[in-house]
């Protein structure tokens, strides 16, 4: 069985779980998250308490049931603390500026690239040269911060592009003649 399926999993105060036949919803200070349950997992909440089972003895109801506890467990983080990337740029002349809920970024093409932000995520430029991606579902969080990075990626030689704050660039060697 999974050992992450087995751990019980504790609520926060001022997180609400409420649990029908085939939906989880979790409700709290940064938002409100649903998601569809495995028809191989059952959830009961049992006080402040939420514990997930395999309904099956497979190997793929195990599986599933510590994914779908990890699922939870980032649902009910999200609607308490939140999540958030941090993004720098890289380069001579990149600029970020973050308006409402447009990402507006200068990154040595040609013309302006505009990133409009889902709902429920939030982007703030501190500095010129750092973006700051935050929600509350990690996944979109995750995703969002992906799709940026991906308009302008580390390039190899000089490093210049959109990295992630805690990613290290290995630079390239240039070539010999």
């Amino acid at each position: 069985m999974s050992r992450v399926g087995k751990m019980p999993l504790a609520l926060p105060q001022g997180v609400d779980v409420a649990i029908t036949a085939d939906q989880v919803t979790v409700k709290g200070a940064n938002g409100t998250l649903s998601r569809k349950l495995h028809p191989l997992v059952t959830v009961k909440k049992e006080g402040s308490v939420i514990n997930v089972a395999a309904t099956a003895a497979t190997a793929e109801a195990d599986a599933m049931s510590g994914t779908m506890r990890a699922l939870l467990a980032n649902m009910v983080g999200g609607v308490s603390k939140g999540f958030e990337k941090k993004l720098n740029l890289v380069g001579v002349g990149f600029r970020a500026q973050a308006q409402g809920q447009k990402l507006n970024l200068q990154i040595g093409f040609s013309h302006p690239v505009s990133k409009d932000m889902p709902a429920g995520i939030k982007v703030a430029c501190p500095t010129q040269t750092e973006i700051v991606i935050s929600g509350a579902d990690r996944q979109v969080v995750g995703q969002i911060a992906a799709e940026v990075r991906a308009i302008r990626p580390p390039e190899p030689y000089k490093g210049k592009g959109i990295r992630y704050a805690d990613e290290r660039v290995v630079l390239k060697e240039t070539k010999k003649k």
